[in-house]
């Protein structure tokens, strides 16, 4: 029996080290032997990293996007613009489900077919539903400058409620600064009273513009979230009021 183990033993350190050395093999092979090589190798792993992004993002931009396109050259009504865009991004997520169904289970043609359905009604329409409830109800403490500030957040329009909730799922430092004003408040900013602010109560009964805080954030991230909601449809304006921040509305 004892040598029994040793044989084995001595067996599973050779398979080890061929092991081993056919990993560092395949390495070496793999590994880029110049420069352009390295430059390939880094294209290919951008290109795969901007398709993963873009895979993540396409759901989200089909909402946000989709329901304010709907909402300016569409339709004017909110609800109706953002039950188009969640329909759109529910079939958007349905694809999803069914090509990873798909891969675990390998029903493929027809087979495939009749998983459309079902991932649509149990997974599709519960991630669009609670998505849109979650963006349209909550903002966390953290992102509202003040208690007033978050307090007008229902006050605010709902697409643009959509496209806060979204930039602060991959922003999660995202703060707002200023929603909702009465003509008083820009007295007390000792500023000029702007009668068409997008701050004020629109005609629809919304909110139309908020701040966002710029100040130590860095130059490529504010950046990155002012090409975002001009990416989303939105205009969007750097300027100082009482502090330096970006002013975003919906028209």
């Amino acid at each position: 029996m004892d040598t029994v183990a040793v044989r084995l033993a001595k067996l599973k350190r050779e398979a080890q080290k061929e092991w081993k050395r056919k990993w560092r093999q395949k390495l070496r092979q793999a590994t880029p032997a110049n420069s352009a090589e390295w430059r390939a190798l880094g294209a290919d792993v951008a290109v795969a990293l901007l398709k993963i992004v873009m895979i993540i993002a396409l759901p989200f931009a089909v909402l946000v996007r989709g329901s304010v396109f709907i909402y300016e050259h569409g339709t004017r009504s909110v609800w109706l613009a953002v039950l188009t865009a969640g329909i759109l991004t529910g079939g958007v997520v349905t694809a999803y489900a069914v090509w990873i169904a798909r891969r675990f289970t390998g029903r493929g043609g027809r087979g495939g077919r009749g998983l459309v359905m079902p991932l649509a009604k149990w997974v599709a329409l519960p991630l669009v539903v609670f998505y849109c409830g979650y963006s349209l109800i909550y903002l966390a403490s953290v992102n509202a400058k003040t208690g007033p500030v978050r307090a007008y957040y229902g006050s605010v329009h709902p697409l643009l409620r959509l496209a806060l909730s979204t930039l602060i799922l991959v922003d999660r430092d995202m703060l707002i600064t200023d929603t909702g004003r009465a003509p008083d408040d820009y007295g007390r900013m000792g500023l000029p009273t702007n009668s068409r602010s997008r701050h004020f109560e629109q005609a629809d009964g919304w909110i139309h513009a908020v701040d966002l805080r710029t100040t130590g954030r860095g130059f490529i991230k504010n950046r990155g979230v002012q090409f975002y909601f001009w990416l989303m449809g939105f205009d969007t304006r750097r300027h100082v009021g009482t502090a330096d921040h970006l002013h975003v509305e919906l028209n």
